[in-house]
């Protein structure tokens, strides 16, 4: 990983999360990248079904482990089948609208995975209990993730050849993993906390796969463990912003000085009345100056993103979200006090 101790990577000022409404691939990227032209994403479609989804997305892209679809959700298996097909059929749909209306773009672009705890945790077992109990299993599903995300990267490079491509780690399910919340397939028991170090392992070996390109790890749950990802050597954090409390300021306020990028997700996921774009970024000047950092530091330090995906969202919703993005983002470079 490259070196971050002393400035945040140079990315766009607003970007997206991830996850959209509807199934149509053109339509996505076009908004995706016609909103963000310093720093378009890669669009998820959850609503196309099993494969479109964040977990079956990722499964996908895994080396010499396939996945397919129970009733319980995804589980591993032997061999390829439909769903590991249709998975990747889907994301190269994706890549290819994204190679259509990325033509000639130079800077950032961002493509999301889910992380190897995340996926430890939504993955079954043949037996139907979760990756995650089992700490063999776990390593080899973190290591068949790296090298998935390596061939994926490649890839995007490919299509994309001026852009610099930013890899986001999907983490929501990272601090039930730390406290041992995740539930067994009973559900009358939870598996036990996996150890920290054993964590920040793990994420450091998948993040290193991008070499010195930036990654950044999402998390919409509360109590993102900042100091961890940070030492795992990430580049920046993404995190719904309504959910920070004062308990997290150190955190943040040793992560800025450190040279990691904030995403910080101002504008609601599913339907709301969108605020002023000033308003909607008011609470980052104001976490600013209770951590007493320097005005000048924001636009070079924080992302304006949605709180989470937009899957949840109508379409006109999801456009007017990411747009205010974009504005708000704005408001905070040209009025950062």
């Amino acid at each position: 990983m490259s070196d971050n101790s002393q400035t945040s990577p140079r990315l766009g000022p607003a970007t997206g999360i991830g996850s959209m409404p509807g199934d149509d691939a053109r339509e996505a990227v076009k908004t995706a990248t016609g909103t963000f032209e310093d720093f378009p994403f890669l669009p998820e479609l959850p609503a196309r079904g099993p494969g479109a989804d964040m977990i079956g997305r990722t499964a996908g892209m895994l080396v010499e482990l396939y996945a397919r679809v129970e009733p319980s959700g995804w589980r591993l298996g032997d061999r390829p089948g439909r769903d590991t097909k249709r998975a990747r059929a889907w994301l190269g749909e994706d890549l290819d609208a994204l190679e259509e209306f990325t033509q000639g773009h130079e800077g950032p672009l961002k493509v999301q995975a889910v992380g190897p705890w995340t996926l430890a945790a939504a993955l079954e077992l043949r037996n139907g209990e979760a990756v995650l109990s089992d700490a063999s299993a776990a390593r080899d599903l973190a290591a068949s993730l790296a090298e998935g995300l390596r061939l994926h990267l490649a890839e995007v490079r490919r299509r994309v050849p001026g852009a610099r491509v930013v890899l986001q780690l999907d983490e929501p399910s990272l601090t039930a993993v730390l406290r041992g919340q995740v539930r067994s397939a009973s559900g009358y028991r939870t598996h036990r906390a996996v150890d920290r170090q054993v964590v920040e392992a793990a994420l450091r070996d998948v993040a290193g796969v991008h070499g010195d390109g930036p990654v950044v790890v999402h998390s919409c749950a509360p109590d993102v463990p900042f100091a961890l990802l940070r030492r795992a050597g990430v580049a920046g954090v993404s995190f719904d912003f309504s959910l920070l409390t004062e308990r997290d300021d150190d955190a943040i306020g040793e992560a800025v000085e450190g040279g990691t990028r904030l995403f910080t997700g101002v504008v609601p996921g599913t339907e709301a009345a969108l605020s002023d774009p000033a308003g909607s970024v008011m609470g980052v000047r104001t976490l600013w100056r209770r951590l007493g950092l320097h005005p000048g530091l924001l636009a070079e330090a924080v992302t304006v993103t949605p709180a989470c995906g937009l899957a949840g969202a109508s379409p006109e919703y999801a456009r007017r979200a990411l747009a205010h993005c974009v504005q708000a983002a704005r408001s905070l470079a040209d009025n950062p006090e």
